[in-house]
Formats: structure tokens, C-alpha cells, sequence
């Protein structure tokens, strides 16, 4: 083979295996995409991780049986926010609407959105809690020094006394997490920076692999 030739079929097989090497970061890409859902679904129908669930009324049931729901606040250490509830517990028949406020305040000079991310403990009562309003639906935005206070509704579910695994369960913590939210922008950048810097952890990331969010120590 002469030089020519082989410098030629050199740059042949380089562009091969860029072509597979980018083929396989753009699949990785839309398998963790597809992935998020999937795991989201899992999550709300078994309560995995304690994770809640989300209703549009409450059951019309209640039981005499009384939980006790206490608060937990977190904030992410990029963002300069005070949150924290507004009462430490409140107790609560199973099949009951519960009120709970949050109170979140902007100590900084520029205007600031807010996200929440949320579980329960015991992790395993996560599919009998339900929320059927939340401050942490969506995002929050705060102007600079503003103050607000964020309500949540929730119940136990009545099904949960059919389930013998529940029978000790007397005090649930519902714990929140703000963390300050990226632009599109930032998120996009922050994608493809981790997508080529660990494919493997960031596919784990975007399927839910994350610590709870009381692990977050800034993730309520």
C-alpha cells in the first residue's frame, strides 16, 4: 500500500469511528430522555423513593385514625433564598385535607425562580400521600427581597389501612428542597458538558439516580 493510499484509509477509518462514536452520545442522549418519563411513572405509581402522589380532591373517606405530618425544609446552596414552614406539624385523619404553608423569602438584590423538588419519610408511604395542591408544581419567582408564603394540600389515603405494612406507620415528614432553577440555556449546556465528561452518571442523573431530596443538603 503506498503512503498516499494509507494516510487515505487512515482518515476513512477516523471518520468511521467518529461517526459511531457520535452516534452512540446522540442515542445515550434519547435514551436517558426516554428514560425520565418512564421513571417518573414508576415513581408515582409505586411511591419509590417516597415519592407522592397527586390528586384532584380529596376521597370523601375518613378514618379515625390520626397522622401526624411533619415539615422539612432544605435550600440549595446557590441559591440565596430563606425557606422554611410556617408550622412545624399539623395532625390529620387518614382521607382528610390537610393545609400546610411554606414561607420563602429573596435575600438577594435580583429577581430569582425557585424550584422545589419533595419526598416523604418512610420512604414506603410515599403512593398513600397525595398532594392536590402545591407551591412546588411549578416554579417560583421571587423579587428581590419578596416574601411569600406557599401553601400545600394534601391526604392520606384511606387504602392505606388496608395495607398491613402501614399499620405502625403514626408520623409521615414531608420534606422540601429548593434549588435555583436553570434556563434553558444552562441546562442545555450543562447536558452536553456531562453527556461527554460522564455518559454513565448522567444518564443515571437524568433517570432519577439522584440522591432524596433531604440528601441534597442545600435538593425542600
Amino acid at each position: 500500500m503506498t503512503t498516499s493510499a494509507h494516510r487515505w484509509e487512515l482518515r476513512r477509518r477516523n471518520h468511521k469511528c467518529l461517526g459511531v462514536l457520535t452516534a452512540v452520545v446522540f442515542g445515550m442522549a434519547g435514551l436517558a430522555y426516554a428514560s425520565v418519563p418512564l421513571y417518573r411513572i414508576f415513581c408515582q405509581v409505586t411511591g419509590y423513593g417516597g415519592t407522592t402522589q397527586q390528586a384532584a380532591s380529596v376521597p370523601g373517606v375518613e378514618v379515625e385514625r390520626i397522622i401526624t405530618v411533619r415539615f422539612d425544609s432544605n435550600v440549595s446552596p446557590t441559591l440565596p433564598w430563606h425557606f422554611a414552614p410556617a408550622q412545624p406539624l399539623v395532625e390529620v385523619k387518614v382521607g382528610e385535607s390537610g393545609l400546610a404553608f411554606f414561607t420563602a423569602r429573596n435575600l438577594s438584590d435580583t429577581s430569582i425562580t425557585g424550584t422545589a423538588v419533595f419526598n416523604v419519610t418512610p420512604l414506603k408511604v410515599g403512593k398513600y400521600f397525595n398532594k392536590i395542591d402545591c407551591f412546588c408544581f411549578t416554579e417560583q419567582i421571587l423579587a428581590p427581597g419578596q416574601e411569600m408564603d406557599m401553601p400545600v394540600s394534601f391526604f392520606v389515603d384511606p387504602t392505606i389501612m388496608n395495607d398491613i405494612n402501614m399499620g405502625e406507620i403514626k408520623t409521615i415528614t414531608l420534606s422540601y428542597t429548593f434549588l435555583r432553577a436553570e434556563s434553558e440555556e444552562e441546562k442545555n449546556a450543562a447536558l452536553w458538558k456531562n453527556s461527554y465528561e460522564d455518559p454513565v452518571g448522567w444518564m443515571a442523573a437524568l433517570s432519577g439516580g439522584l440522591p432524596a431530596p433531604d440528601k441534597f443538603a442545600m435538593e425542600s
